[in-house]
């Protein structure tokens, strides 16, 4: 199967070779990440309750947290990827056989690490890492020959793929800190959501905003200042992963999310209120200095739970903010309005609303697995809803208008 082009031929076929839902990785990578997210949390709640015995290899906690960082984000950075490429570099879409192999190729990662307990986790390992490399080749690839400027995000990928290798062979008992992976793509998707979320969500609502006929108070975009608060928040994120116990790492935290406060609030979000497709992205974005604040409290206080501010990044900042991003690049790619329905609109309300009561769940007075059960389904249940809103789009033509 050949690449197609928005004229409609390119390499060795044309369009029509290959079936809608194969023209770009992010129609089924989106739609296998959503429903991975789904499972994995339903699955370790069960776990966490003794419902049920996992049967990976790993410890349920260690699988969780590698199956939502590595196995959900990695389809959704691949889904992202495939379809910001060919905006960014002008080449053609990737379609056909390519995407089926590489979507192939996650799922089988995904199962055999699941089944790790009869599969032997080296399979799982290789699998994982062969995924991302190709995800990383396709991006190297497209870049260098396109002579695209977006070339940082080839390192980011590449310290991905290595985090995510240091944690299969962390939880071989290959080394002494079993969480220096994780903390290491952690800190990478991070500092991915500042690099492109800082990006998009000041242009996009500048250009709303213009629509709606402003001339005055528009996001100031990306300057010198963006760069010191990227470097400070890369510095701070590189001290965690080496030092998590450090208060020097502490204090950068913080500094680093109150320089991320000061940013967010020079994007005019609350101007944007009057359209969430747009005004999620500022709502999301904001996980990240919470967040940042939190890890870097609960590292100084003892009454602030780790567990909260971790989760005000994974639950808030990445699953929130990826969530906007599917919806917006589902509707751009497939031709429809970027507009929020009312599907929409509930899929932000139960991915925030389960976000905010998993990091609120240790401080309140009622039955911790009773909250994080609770917190679980609703942010799962954004990612059901997304499954049943949108993946009709990806995989039927927009209607004629």
């Amino acid at each position: 199967m050949g690449r197609h082009t928005a004229g409609g031929t390119s390499g060795s076929g044309t369009v029509g070779e290959s079936p809608l839902w194969l023209r770009g990785g992010y129609r089924l990578l989106f739609a296998c990440g959503a429903l991975w997210a789904a499972l994995v949390v339903v699955l370790w709640v069960g776990a966490f309750a003794d419902r049920w015995t996992m049967p990976t290899a790993m410890a349920p906690l260690a699988w969780h947290q590698h199956e939502m960082l590595f196995g959900y984000l990695g389809a959704i950075i691949g889904g992202f990827v495939s379809a910001a490429m060919p905006n960014w570099t002008g080449r053609p879409t990737v379609t056909g056989w390519r995407v089926a192999a590489v979507v192939g190729l996650w799922l089988a990662a995904r199962l055999a690490i699941l089944f790790s307990a009869t599969v032997p986790p080296l399979l799982g390992a290789a699998l994982d890492s062969l995924y991302l490399l190709i995800l990383l080749a396709y991006a190297a690839r497209e870049i260098f020959a396109s002579g695209n400027h977006n070339k940082p995000i080839l390192l980011i990928l590449f310290l991905f793929a290595a985090a995510s290798a240091v944690d299969h062979a962390a939880m071989m008992g290959a080394l002494a800190d079993p969480m220096l992976g994780m903390r290491l793509g952690f800190a990478l998707i991070l500092l991915l959501i500042a690099l492109i979320g800082g990006r998009i969500t000041p242009a996009f609502t500048r250009n709303w905003l213009v629509r709606q006929g402003a001339a005055e108070g528009l996001p100031t975009m990306p300057n010198h200042f963006d760069m010191v608060v990227i470097g400070s928040t890369a510095l701070a994120l590189a001290a965690w992963v080496v030092g998590p116990e450090s208060p020097i790492a502490a204090g950068l935290l913080i500094a680093a999310g109150a320089l991320q406060v000061v940013r967010l609030a020079r994007w005019a979000g609350l101007k944007a209120l009057g359209d969430p497709i747009v005004f999620v992205l500022h709502l999301s974005y904001a996980w990240l200095p919470v967040g940042l604040i939190l890890l870097g409290g609960a590292m100084l206080s003892p009454f602030l739970p780790v567990s909260s501010a971790v989760h005000a990044l994974g639950a808030g900042a990445m699953g929130a903010m990826t969530l906007a991003v599917m919806t917006r690049a589902t509707r751009g790619h497939t031709g429809r309005p970027l507009k929020a329905d009312r599907a929409t609109i509930f899929i932000y309300i139960l991915a925030h609303s389960g976000a905010l009561l998993r990091v609120i769940a240790p401080l309140l007075p009622f039955d911790y697995l009773a909250v994080i059960a609770l917190a679980g389904a609703l942010w799962a249940a954004a990612f059901l809803l997304f499954l049943i809103a949108y993946v009709p789009m990806a995989v039927r033509r927009a209607p004629a208008v």
